[in-house]
């Protein structure tokens, strides 16, 4: 077999060809003395692929407009949020009116409650499932469990009791406790609990029913938000891969329900390490196919985070440019 002769290959001069990356969308180099604002603005800006720079400035400018116009922006904050050390972060976005409601889940409620209690938190597993001893911190369990039974006995949420709870007992900590601070501004903040996933579920102070009750109570409050939740507002999953997810499509089909009309024109962001089934689907597909838009930023939590927090604050504050 004789191999091909390329010197009949046509070629075509470069300036015909279509290309999709531009020099004019490439990073920026900030001047000497720029703020923190610019900041945004020297990220790339190719545009033929997913960009999750051109995504969070997006996503900032989302967040930004729903505040000005008064819409909805809810935050789903899985565990690692707390775990990771982000609320302080988390309650000053509170101060500054860009969180409407919070939403969290079993897990979620338990770091914080341990936070505001003894500034700890996050056990080690390995070595205590087998002697029986993971989980078994009796402070917590009577805690949360004792809140979810007065949720339950005065039809109140579960997040907020646990938030109002902290505060009456003066806990230590109650400073970066999300749920305490949420209720001190007046914030509803809202718990998502699976039966059987979290330690204080093997106790023997556990209600289910009163677990159940007022985690359902939690869950009736979300979509009144949700029913709210349209032309301009903002969801944001962050480090919920499974409960927060399913949660957020359920309330939003049930305020639709409740409506009449579907909720339009809000934008969902899912952030967190890596790109799950769940949060993608839930969060970011099936809302953009049910009148919204949707986008996924995947990284470090601990770095994303403070990097959203950061650029909204310098927005806000109106650093010079």
């Amino acid at each position: 077999m004789e191999p091909s002769d390329f010197s009949q290959i046509k070629r075509q001069p470069i300036a015909r060809r279509t290309n999709l990356v531009q020099v004019s969308e490439f990073a920026r180099i900030p001047p000497a003395g720029s703020g923190f604002r610019e900041f945004l603005d020297i990220f790339p800006q190719i545009k033929h692929r997913t960009n999750a720079a051109t995504s969070l400035a997006t996503v900032i400018e989302r967040i930004l407009a729903a505040r000005l116009k008064g819409h909805s922006i809810t935050w789903a904050l899985g565990p690692h949020v707390v775990k990771y050390g982000l609320t302080p972060l988390i309650i000053e976005l509170m101060n500054h009116g860009i969180i409407n409601h919070v939403l969290t889940n079993g897990a979620g409620a338990i770091h914080d409650v341990e936070i505001a209690m003894i500034g700890e938190t996050s056990e080690e597993m390995g070595g205590h499932i087998s002697t029986g001893e993971f989980g078994m911190a009796e402070e917590t369990g009577l805690f949360i469990n004792g809140c979810a039974r007065t949720a339950m006995e005065t039809n109140q949420g579960f997040g907020e009791i646990l938030g109002r709870r902290i505060l009456d007992d003066a806990l230590p900590h109650a400073g970066v406790s999300l749920f305490a601070q949420a209720v001190q501004r007046g914030i509803p903040i809202t718990v998502h609990v699976a039966i059987g996933t979290d330690i204080i579920h093997m106790h023997p102070d556990m209600d289910g029913c009163a677990t159940g009750q007022a985690s359902f109570t939690d869950f009736r409050r979300f979509v009144t938000t949700l029913r709210r939740f349209k032309n301009g507002g903002v969801h944001l999953n962050i480090g919920s891969t499974v409960v927060l997810p399913e949660v957020f499509v359920k309330a939003l089909t049930a305020a639709n329900n409740l409506n009449g009309v579907p909720a339009g024109g809000f934008t969902t962001v899912n952030i967190d390490h890596l790109s799950e089934y769940r949060p993608l689907m839930n969060v970011v597909r099936r809302g953009s196919m049910d009148g919204g838009e949707g986008y996924e930023i995947i990284g470090r939590m601990e770095i994303l985070v403070p990097l959203l927090v950061r650029i909204l604050l310098a927005e806000l504050r109106n650093e010079p440019r």
